[in-house]
């Protein structure tokens, strides 16, 4: 049956539909953020707890090496085959990846395939990935309505939002449930089960998607060669996507997996106190990415993206060098919001303006493409860099550094695009579509 034949959805109804199966995307690698101290013990077992979490860290970035294979492999089966199969396809290996570690025996039952078997996990994930981003953005891009793609994209994001909430409220009740020995021994494991469980009513929802209009309508299906051969001669816009994604993805991971154990290891609080922080980001995340998708389909991407990297270069360091030196909930709070107001506000016109700067007949793997080597060189890796460099400096301020690198990538990229007119060119269609 064609999608002419087909009962038309609703707005709201397909862009729920897409973002179900980036949810679990989301979720599945927030969970692991939130219990890496239990997942190191559990299957990186070491004398020194320095080591044992750098490894469950590094093991965390690792499933994001895998995401430009996945933007390639994954991206060009979308862009010949449709948006539809391929967002099936990504969710089934990202079902798969999160099963794998939600059911290995730990160090201690089956020795060192323990630890190799949780990477492959990882790695699953972080294939599936490589273009879920990418394929839920773009079709959100091309089932939007004249003049609101900002608006729409924005949705998302939103929806990794609501898994960082849904993860976070689970981690809380868990700590209020459970002793820190049963966390560490079986309950960590509790979440990433809860995924397992709803990924049947995801894999329903996302089959009744409909293929895009616009995709059905173009004539050439290009082969994954055409692709691949698209990329390279545009790997110049697909650098600077790069870039703009990093201020992106350093910030998401600074603020949601790495709070928790931000909040434990280096301020001393609670459980359940860097938890709560986390819903709260989470919440606050939610509110601001459609206002300033919304926003920034009024005003033009580009103010957006200069005002808020900017903003985070004089302001992420020093945000943490306050918290550092008066460490409570409150001040962790305030910190975090902000970051989540500067992210947020930025991201909203970053995704949408990653998707229009990219060739429309290799969209999906050029964003994904984009997206993945941002993901997968800086991003990923915040939680273990991070550590790292407040081991290394003894100053826990120093992932406001990171921060900073982060700001700067995004606006060096956002300056060279402006210089060679390609937000002018986007800001122009938008004017036409509104009118």
């Amino acid at each position: 049956m064609t999608s002419d034949t087909r009962p038309a959805q609703s707005p709201a109804s397909a862009v729920f539909r897409v973002v179900s199966g980036n949810f679990l995307e989301m979720y599945d690698f927030m969970v692991y953020g939130y219990y890496a101290s239990a997942i190191a013990k559990t299957f990186f077992p070491s004398g020194n707890e320095f080591l044992s979490l750098m490894l469950a860290l590094v093991t965390f970035g690792a499933g994001f090496l895998m995401r430009p294979l996945g933007a390639i492999m994954l991206g060009s089966y979308i862009d010949r085959h449709g948006r539809r199969a391929g967002l099936i396809v990504t969710l089934a290996l990202m079902a798969c990846g999160t099963l794998l570690i939600a059911c290995v025996p730990g160090y201690n039952s089956i020795g060192l395939a323990a630890p190799l078997l949780v990477v492959a996990g990882r790695l699953l994930q972080g294939f599936s990935a490589g273009v879920e981003l990418g394929g839920v953005s773009v079709y959100l891009a091309e089932i939007a309505s004249p003049g609101n793609k900002g608006f729409y994209v924005s949705w998302q994001s939103a929806s990794q939002q609501v898994a960082v909430v849904f993860a976070a409220v689970l981690g809380v009740l868990l700590a209020s449930n459970l002793s820190h020995g049963q966390m560490d021994d079986w309950g960590w494991r509790v979440p990433f089960v809860v995924g397992c469980l709803i990924v049947p009513f995801l894999f329903i929802i996302r089959r009744s998607l409909q293929e895009t209009e616009e995709f059905e309508k173009r004539k050439h299906r290009p082969s994954p060669k055409e692709i691949v051969d698209s990329i390279i001669k545009n790997w110049g816009i697909v650098i600077l996507g790069t870039l703009l994604v990093v201020m992106t993805t350093v910030s998401f991971y600074m603020i949601t997996a790495y709070t928790p154990t931000f909040g434990k290891h280096e301020l001393h609080l609670s459980d359940s106190d860097a938890l709560i922080v986390t819903v709260c980001v989470g919440i606050s995340n939610l509110f601001w990415l459609p206002v300033m998708g919304a926003l920034s389909d009024r005003i033009g991407r580009r103010p957006l993206l200069l005002t808020f990297t900017t903003l985070s270069l004089v302001t992420a360091y020093p945000a943490l060098a306050w918290l550092v030196t008066a460490p409570s909930f409150g001040h962790l709070l305030l910190v975090e919001l902000w970051l989540s107001f500067i992210y947020a506000s930025y991201n909203g016109a970053m995704v949408v303006s990653l998707i229009e700067i990219m060739p429309v007949h290799v969209r999906t793997t050029g964003f994904s493409m984009a997206y993945s080597l941002a993901t997968a060189l800086f991003g990923g890796f915040t939680p273990a860099v991070s550590t790292w460099l407040i081991q290394a400096t003894g100053n826990k301020a120093m992932p406001g550094v990171w921060l900073t690198f982060a700001a700067a990538s995004g606006l060096i990229a956002t300056l060279i695009l402006n210089r060679m007119g390609l937000f002018e060119k986007v800001e122009r269609a938008v004017h036409l579509a509104r009118a």
